[in-house]
């Protein structure tokens, strides 16, 4: 056994299959489905266990007679316990049956090779198909798709191609849900090129590719903005006679939201109308919920009183969406009156619905009632998460209460919410906007010390706070750290460095770094021009602050 396991769980999957003719039809193995339906004459009426003790006390009645009964009703128990879910258990059995000499079967092993696969040890599933070659079974349909999903349950998905093309070379067939395991593991890495190649060979080998390779293709072309492409496989599903679903409808919704075409979306909507296919809730909601992330709240209600006059009833999704619009725009009072009019029709807010008001209100800087609504939230029992208490803090921070921002960060922990890099960069910018440096490095350092990597924001808000503190000569040695550990500055951080060198009078020094933003590809913006422009002036240096001006409009940044 130890052989096999380390042979062939080897990335060398063709050696599998030559020394041993493959037989799919072996005189032992039974001609049924798959281990839950392994049927044989009275088998199901003898056994129906409803927990794993009633199978243990069968397996144990039956392990140890003299004569033993068939192999299916070992199979039967098998599955079931695996059924439920308790691979250990069902390995265990097997070891037990193999200790006792009783000999198994194709579908006793494809169990087997189910329960490792499950158990993410998809390499020994490897060593009991060796096990079936070498006892002259040969793997049938069940053994190499369980085999692919096993593999692909481990995201081992271009091994799971790579056994299939070996196998295949051999002579083996694989049945639809092996192609659809690995077209669907190829769509969710990305891989949608090999997808579509992997179903132009499907008809090669006597099998037609289904409704849902078919989805999960056009799914994955629609969440990369290929929509073109997308709408060209529903075309081909139209002519092959598969009828497309809500499900396509909807990932072609999604598409065409994605690269900015909603008036293609909406007429999609509208083509469905008076079809046998009627877009959901959820079909509606994707396109209500891309325009309000766009701040298309007008556009949005237009559409939700589409789905009403189709009689679908906007859920909490669709609320959440809408409050979401309108606090992108900085209306939280119209946001605030969706939220109360959910509540005075029984339907509950959730966590999000909460999270968003929340957010709005600490973005406008209205962080009495953020508090508010973070107290009526627990009063609901609602726990709130990462995003929420980062909204407060930032919210706390920005009306000067850091001490209050402070504590709320303190107490994340315990409650089991880890701060984010995002939590950590909205305190040290509170720390900075009230000039607690030495609180603001600490937890820079902090950062560091608990193993997140600083991102460019980072730098740039501890990098103005000491700027604006006067402290120019450590936020130069913070801007030079940047270099050293890869990261780049962005014009944001090159800005925030000039402005700090202008107000401490060194100009050469500001106009290198302009020199040196260009020489690093991160063009000037209009904001770093006339923060250098107005310095010159100050000063009375007008020549060089004309000569800047007369560049700034080169750069077609202003007049």
């Amino acid at each position: 056994m130890t052989i096999f396991a380390v042979r062939y769980a080897t990335p060398k999957f063709p050696c599998l299959f030559t020394k041993f003719a493959f037989h799919f039809c072996s005189p032992f193995a039974e001609n049924v489905r798959f281990y839950s339906h392994c049927e044989y004459p009275n088998v199901n009426k003898s056994f129906g266990f409803s927990n794993l003790d009633d199978a243990l006390a069968a397996f144990n009645q039956i392990v140890h007679k003299r004569s033993p009964p068939p192999i299916a009703y070992f199979n039967k128990i098998l599955g079931t316990i695996a059924r439920m879910k308790h691979y250990p258990t069902a390995i265990s059995l097997y070891r037990q049956m193999e200790f006792v000499g009783i000999s198994p079967s194709t579908c006793t092993l494809n169990i087997l090779i189910n329960c490792y696969c499950h158990l993410h040890q998809v390499d020994f599933g490897f060593s009991i198909l060796g096990k079936i070659m070498k006892i002259g079974y040969g793997p049938d349909k069940i053994t190499l798709t369980t085999l692919i999903k096993g593999l692909c349950i481990n995201n081992r998905i271009c091994k799971a191609l790579e056994f299939h093309n070996s196998a295949v070379e051999k002579g083996y067939k694989f049945n639809e849900v092996a192609y659809g395991t690995i077209v669907n593991g190829l769509c969710k890495t990305g891989n949608v090129g090999l997808a579509i190649g992997l179903l132009r060979t499907i008809e090669e080998h006597a099998l037609k590719p289904d409704l849902l390779m078919y989805n999960m293709i056009i799914d994955r072309l629609c969440k990369e903005g290929h929509i073109i492409e997308a709408l060209k496989f529903l075309a081909e599903m139209i002519v092959m006679g598969i009828p497309y679903t809500v499900v396509t409808i909807t990932s072609l919704v999604q598409g065409f939201c994605n690269v900015g075409r909603w008036k293609k979306a909406i007429q999609l909507l509208n083509d469905m109308s008076g079809k046998t296919i009627n877009p959901d809730v959820i079909t509606f909601n994707v396109l209500i919920d891309s325009l309000c992330k766009e701040g298309m709240v007008l556009e949005a209600q237009v559409v939700i009183n589409m789905m009403i006059k189709r009689g679908i009833t906007p859920d909490i999704v669709t609320r959440n969406a809408l409050m979401y619009g309108y606090c992108l725009n900085s209306k939280v009072d119209k946001a605030r009156e969706i939220f109360d009019m959910m509540v005075k029709r029984g339907i509950t807010p959730d966590i999000f619905s909460y999270s968003i008001l929340i957010n709005g209100y600490c973005n406008i800087e209205r962080i009495h009632i953020a508090i508010n609504l973070f107290k009526a939230m627990q009063h609901e029992n609602l726990v709130a998460d990462t995003v929420i208490l980062t909204s407060l803090i930032d919210g706390l921070g920005k009306s000067g209460r850091t001490s209050d921002a402070e504590e709320l960060f303190d107490a994340m922990q315990p409650t089991g919410s880890d701060p984010t890099l995002i939590t950590y960069n909205v305190l040290l910018n509170a720390m900075c906007r009230s000039q607690h440096l030495d609180n603001a490095t600490a937890l820079f350092q902090t950062i560091v010390d608990i193993g997140l990597t600083p991102d460019i924001f980072t730098y740039s808000i501890l990098i103005d706070g000491l700027c604006k503190a006067g402290e120019l000569k450590a936020a130069q040695e913070i801007f030079q750290m940047l270099f050293t550990k890869g990261c780049h500055p962005n014009v944001l951080t090159y800005t925030i460095m000039i402005n700090g060198l202008c107000k401490e009078g060194f100009f050469d020094e500001a106009l290198a770094l302009l020199a040196k933003m260009k020489d690093n590809d991160c063009p000037p913006d209009a904001v770093t021009y006339k923060i250098i422009i107005r310095a010159l002036q100050e000063k009375n240096q007008i020549y060089q602050a004309e000569q800047l001006h007369h560049e700034m409009i080169d750069r077609g940044l202003g007049k």
